[in-house]
């Protein structure tokens, strides 16, 4: 068996890696740098800023715990330099793991010849193949990852527009910076550059930030965020971007009918991600794709040419690096005939802002959008004796669980189950994955009721609210 992989990010060479431990044979293409999207200019990055954004935060409490006359200066040059060499390190990591007699590390740019084949031709990187070469396989799994979105409006392609790549080599922290979007991207990178001492203002088109979590969470999130200083401006819908001088743009956007407009020196536009399917040459080979991405079956990562797969950003179900390392397995698993227990529904994901913020499964809106009868137990890092020794205990935890249905009425889950869990506080991003294994085990309350949890741990604020039935 011969598997073509198009995509070196987590869905790919996570893959790749998983299918040569089988005994199966790879060739493994991708144009820019291996680690995709999320190593180079994604996930890894960002979290070194919001590293360096901690430790300045921490430095500004530093009376708090007892440290008097502190006195530093802020290089950011050196955050770009060890950003830098944490990408190195890692990518370095990943290319050496792919040094495997089973994987073949082409450097081009990918496209269908036909259903089998795959031609590569030279890419744009220092690192790329000289000439066009063509290679055929029994499947192949596209995970060419996605793009960053931007809003069809006046002035987004103004040279001083960023994108979520660009903002992670800027030389200097700019005075101020308007982000526009509400989402995971724009909080992060809001929080970051808050922490960095930069005037930060946010626009959110929908009613609520993070508009796929958890309503009661996004709410109080966004309190927390104005607390620190962030302007966050929801409903408000950008129309224009104008450059008004060297060092400076006005951002216009209209809020419940009224005209405003936001300056700032630097513009973020945050506005989401597209899949990458350009230069595929899908329709040539006629496979079924929206402006969403490529149409996968939800089990089995299938599209309508059955031995063709797509996992990751490119099927646009989950834009997530783990979402696409485990549809990468469920896809691999499904063409080698492997029975697995992963359920993709399951899926965790975190906010790294300043308090991180966290959901998996279903929320409380969701089920009220079902008609699910659920009971939500709620608990408050406030109370958290570990929260107060840290000196951060804004945040709150939500458990959604399945109630009893009303006389006459059914409910597809049994009363007691866990349904859901969102959370923002300090290390909520860690806290949140024993709720995923909750979940995804199908526990029901009183079985999760029954798992001791260490004194004084933040992951005790759980336990708080599964006993506060």
């Amino acid at each position: 068996m011969k598997i073509i992989i198009i995509g070196a990010g987590p869905g790919g060479y996570e893959t790749a890696l998983l299918a040569a431990k089988r005994g199966v044979e790879v060739v493994l293409i991708e144009s820019g740098h291996v680690g995709g999207t999320c190593l180079n200019e994604g996930c890894i990055p960002t979290k070194t800023f919001c590293k360096n954004a901690e430790v300045l935060d921490s430095l500004r409490e530093g009376e708090t715990f007892g440290l008097t006359d502190l006195t530093y200066g802020f290089d950011f040059s050196k955050v770009i330099d060890r950003k830098n060499a944490v990408v190195e390190q890692l990518r370095g990591g990943v290319e050496g793991l792919l040094n495997n007699k089973l994987i073949t590390l082409v450097r081009g740019k990918a496209s269908f010849k036909d259903a089998h084949t795959v031609t590569v031709t030279p890419g744009a990187t220092p690192v790329t193949i000289e000439k066009s070469v063509e290679y055929s396989a029994d499947h192949i799994i596209i995970a060419t990852g996605s793009v960053s979105s931007s809003l069809p409006i006046p002035g987004a392609d103004l040279p001083g527009i960023l994108t979520s790549r660009e903002i992670l080599d800027i030389e200097k922290v700019p005075s101020s910076l308007c982000v526009i979007g509400g989402g995971v991207i724009g909080l992060e990178f809001a929080s970051i550059f808050r922490s960095f001492g930069c005037e930060v203002t946010v626009l959110e088109y929908c009613k609520d930030i993070l508009p796929r979590f958890d309503t009661d969470l996004a709410k109080r999130l966004k309190q927390s965020l104005s607390k620190r200083g962030i302007s966050v401006e929801t409903q408000a819908q950008v129309t224009s971007i104008t450059e008004c001088d060297a060092d400076a743009y006005t951002v216009s956007y209209t809020r419940k009918g009224k005209e405003e407009t936001v300056t700032a020196e630097k513009v973020l536009m945050a506005v989401g991600r597209r899949a990458n399917v350009a230069s595929l040459n899908l329709d040539d080979i006629g496979l079924e794709y929206t402006q969403r991405g490529i149409v996968t079956d939800e089990r089995t990562m299938q599209t309508n040419i059955p031995h063709i797969y797509a996992v990751g950003d490119i099927n646009g179900r989950m834009m997530l690096a783990h979402a696409a390392t485990f549809q990468g397995i469920v896809a691999l698993d499904h063409i080698m005939g492997v029975e697995n227990q992963i359920d993709l529904s399951v899926m965790p994901a975190a906010v790294f802002s300043s308090p991180e913020a966290a959901s998996v499964g279903l929320t409380e809106d969701e089920c009220k959008e079902r008609g699910l009868p659920v009971k939500c137990l709620k608990s408050f890092f406030r109370a958290n004796g570990k929260a107060v020794t840290m000196g951060e205990t804004d945040g709150f935890c939500k458990v959604v669980v399945a109630a009893e249905p009303k006389e006459g009425a059914q409910s597809p889950y049994q009363p007691g189950r866990v349904l859901g869990c969102h959370l923002y506080g300090p290390h909520s991003s860690d806290i949140v994955q024993e709720a995923c294994a909750m979940i995804s085990r199908k526990a029901t309350l009183e079985e999760f009721q029954s798992v001791i949890h260490t004194h004084p741990t933040l992951t005790e604020v759980l336990q708080s609210a599964i006993h506060s039935v």
